[in-house]
């Protein structure tokens, strides 16, 4: 029987890939792992899989050595504005080696982004159509705007430049709008995006009774970190969300999915907290032509009415002076009849005017108080920001029924 040694098969396996794979070949696969080495070395392992099952063909370890990886990784980057990690679908040049003690093993020599951008548009392209076909791609824009809205959930990173600037723009406006804010904190970028958002989202829906609207933002940052904006989870869970959702997730460039999705898209978080300041102004303009209203028809009114008086005072005063010769039987009944007339049609009138005021009255700020909103000042001023307070001041809280005298502690 013939035999041969372990490193001879081995040299007779790197001679044939040699022989074969002399030259770089180009390969269609997708990136199932990607890790950076702190050599700067990048780790990859490269998968084909079943388009229709998705069931696994092929799979192979791959490596970009610290030199090439240098100029590969910005060069993909910056021609496909996302970075270069699992779940894409590439095209690369790879080399084919085999070594007697590590084994078969490719290198990444080269890539073609334009690939990988037609890829992605494909892919993209797919969830929108599936959002339409599930007919979900315009439910959150079919809802209701609220006329009102106060109180805001906000989905973003704690630490974003965009957060600060969404709470800054709000607190700062000239009209001192109470806005009520409640951040739930996500994960904005990178493979943890998608299922931080979805997560908060998840959190908000069990409360969604407490708030107005969603608003999504992220302050800025490279195009390759957006990414996650066009998963067909995240936009399957905006456009089924029953409250309204603003997206400012701050780019410039083609809108996302959940841009798409979204009630309401602006370009970044100031201009999600002006859309908010703007819907207030509307129905703060539209109270205060009510109220305009209200008072010119209760002064019509009023005035219509002291004519009518006038009028039937006239009336009243002739008819009973031109029966003042008739028997007094008969004079007595028109009186009282007359009488019945005028105290009916006073109480008339003065149900009116009680309805008037009821009209009014649920456009005061005592109405506002029975219904649970509050005022605070200090030494007699209204408090619109704690900025307006320090430890130790006397304040004084009203309510419906009264007042409560508070410190700061």
């Amino acid at each position: 029987m013939n035999s041969i040694t372990l490193s001879e098969l081995s040299e007779r396996i790197q001679e044939t890939i040699k022989l074969n794979f002399d030259t770089p070949v180009w390969i269609r696969a997708e990136i199932s792992e990607l890790r950076e080495n702190p050599n700067g070395h990048c780790y990859l392992e490269f998968v084909e899989k079943d388009t229709n099952t998705d069931f696994l063909l092929a799979k192979s370890k791959a490596t970009i050595w610290s030199s090439t990886y240098r100029m590969l990784k910005p060069y993909f980057e910056n021609s496909t504005g996302q970075m270069l990690r699992a779940g894409l679908n590439v095209l690369v040049a790879i080399t084919v080696e085999f070594h007697g003690v590590y084994g078969f093993s490719l290198n990444v020599r080269d890539i073609d982004p334009t690939f990988t951008i037609g890829e992605m548009a494909a892919r993209r392209l797919k969830i929108i159509r599936q959002l339409e076909e599930d007919g979900i791609a315009d439910m959150n824009k079919q809802l209701d705007f609220p006329r009102r809205p106060q109180r805001i959930a906000i989905i973003s990173s704690p630490t974003a430049a965009g957060y600060g600037d969404f709470i800054d723009q709000l607190r700062n406006e000239v009209s001192n709008f109470a806005f009520y804010t409640r951040l739930f904190p996500a994960v904005m970028q990178g493979e943890q995006a998608e299922n931080s958002i979805i997560s908060a989202l998840e959190k908000i829906f069990d409360h969604s009774e407490l708030f107005d609207v969603v608003v999504i933002i992220r302050g800025g940052g490279a195009t390759t970190d957006l990414a996650c904006f066009d998963s067909y989870e995240l936009a399957l869970n905006c456009a089924q969300f029953p409250l309204p959702i603003i997206a400012g997730i701050g780019h410039q460039r083609d809108v996302s999915i959940l841009d798409m999705v979204a009630h309401t898209s602006v370009k970044t978080p100031t201009a999600a907290a002006e859309l908010l300041i703007e819907y207030m102004q509307q129905t703060e303009n539209e109270v205060l032509n009510l109220i305009a209203d209200i008072q010119q028809v209760v002064q019509y009114k009023v005035a219509e009415e002291h004519r009518f008086l006038s009028d039937l005072k006239w009336k009243i005063k002739q008819s009973l002076q031109s029966k003042v010769s008739k028997k007094s039987l008969l004079h007595e009944r028109h009186k009282n009849k007359l009488k019945s007339v005028v105290r009916l049609h006073l109480s008339n009138q003065q149900n009116k005017l009680v309805m008037l005021e009821k009209s009014i009255e649920s456009h005061s700020p005592a109405f506002l108080l029975k219904h649970g909103y509050t005022i605070t000042t200090l030494n007699g001023k209204r408090i619109t920001s704690v900025s307006q307070v320090k430890v130790g001041d006397k304040i004084r809280t009203f309510v419906h029924d009264g007042d409560i005298a508070s410190e700061v502690v």
